[in-house]
């Protein structure tokens, strides 16, 4: 497999927004995404709340759209998802990011709503590793996401379930329904699956990921906001997860989903593979890690425990419900005001979140 190309700049809020633009370019991204298609633009909410780090930034998210222009990409536009526990109409006001999408005249759609798009069943030509047993009935996807481009906008952050998370699994909301917790005890395989598919229904597939706060901490939600000012781009996904774990401190190669990928032919997980353009930061490694929450020590149990034999009773009855409740309960009525608010007020002192607060929140 041929080397894989990531670029990675360092950034300040005064420049980030010409800065993205050339960091696109550097990782080549007109050669990754087909002119004649339009572009979907996959943004990151990994929770409702303005936790800066878990989501997707507004500058992260202006600067892509203005990498995308200039490179004469025109034709663009967002798809949104939810889950059982985040609110993706909430997440993009709070998040500042539907008054980027308003400025730029972005359409929004949203792949659960029938009048935006319609799920059909797919089937793969890449043998599954896992979605095959997972779904039996068969693997359904949006159909609007056929035969266009996407974009990825993660962040630098860890994972409860996979220790970090990026551009490979922003793809898990986008083309998985409400039900993709089935696929928790097998996520790392399951991944892999659905990057293969990603391959053999998007033309092209770009990521640009934020690190300016990346996550450290028990992931996708209850972290630490680290300040880094980092900034990466690249059309292999299993790339720029992989240089991006190494940032935090983690051995890509020791990473089930990296590694899997890797051997599948994906994409290119080993650093010794991949070519890094731009600034010189193979003398960092932050030392994240992911640590523990009630949340997470609650999943292990049901995902990963002897418990997870019970998953078609706890999961696939209305018993799911429960689950659900206690998640959005401690997500955001016990961590977010005992914890989290004093996370951001604090991520709200650093030049990253002077930056947030100018843009507007409508």
């Amino acid at each position: 497999m041929p080397k894989a190309t990531v670029a990675l700049l360092k950034t300040k809020p005064d420049t980030v927004l010409q800065d993205i633009p050339r960091l696109m370019d550097m990782a080549g991204v007109a050669g990754d995404l087909d002119p004649q298609a339009t572009t979907i633009l996959k943004d990151n909410i990994s929770w409702h709340m303005p936790f800066l780090s878990a989501n997707t930034t507004p500058w992260q998210l202006e600067g892509t759209i203005n990498g995308l222009r200039e490179q004469g990409f025109n034709d663009l536009v967002a798809v949104h998802n939810n889950t059982v526990v985040t609110d993706p109409y909430k997440g993009g006001t709070l998040n500042r990011l539907n008054p980027v999408y308003h400025k730029y005249n972005i359409p929004e759609l949203y792949n659960f709503l029938p009048s935006d798009m319609k799920w059909v069943t797919y089937k793969p030509k890449a043998k599954m590793l896992v979605l095959d047993d997972i779904y039996p009935e068969g693997i359904r996807l949006p159909d609007y996401f056929f035969g266009k481009n996407i974009v990825h906008l993660p962040t630098v952050k860890c994972h409860i379930y996979t220790s970090t998370t990026g551009a490979m699994k922003n793809a898990f909301g986008g083309l998985l329904n409400t039900k993709r917790h089935y696929t928790h005890s097998h996520i790392h395989k399951t991944l892999v699956d659905l990057l293969a598919i990603q391959k053999e229904i998007h033309p092209g597939i770009f990521a640009v990921m934020d690190g300016t706060l990346a996550g450290d901490g028990p992931g996708p939600r209850t972290m630490f906001p680290r300040q880094k000012d980092v900034i990466l781009a690249s059309g292999d996904s299993v790339a720029i997860d992989a240089v991006a774990a190494k940032l935090m401190g983690f051995d890509p190669m020791s990473l089930e989903y990296l590694r899997t990928a890797h051997e599948a032919g994906l994409g290119v997980a080993d650093p010794r593979e991949i070519e890094l353009v731009g600034d010189d930061l193979s003398g960092e490694s932050w030392n994240f890690s992911v640590g523990d929450n009630t949340a997470s020590m609650v999943g292990d149990l049901l995902w990963f425990s002897p418990l997870k034999k019970l998953q078609k009773l706890f999961f696939h009855t209305p018993l799911v419900n429960v689950f659900i409740f206690g998640s959005f309960l401690y997500h955001d009525y016990i961590w977010w005001p005992i914890v989290g608010k004093a996370r951001v007020r604090e991520a709200m002192k650093t030049s990253w979140g002077r930056l947030f607060q100018q843009y507007p929140e409508k």
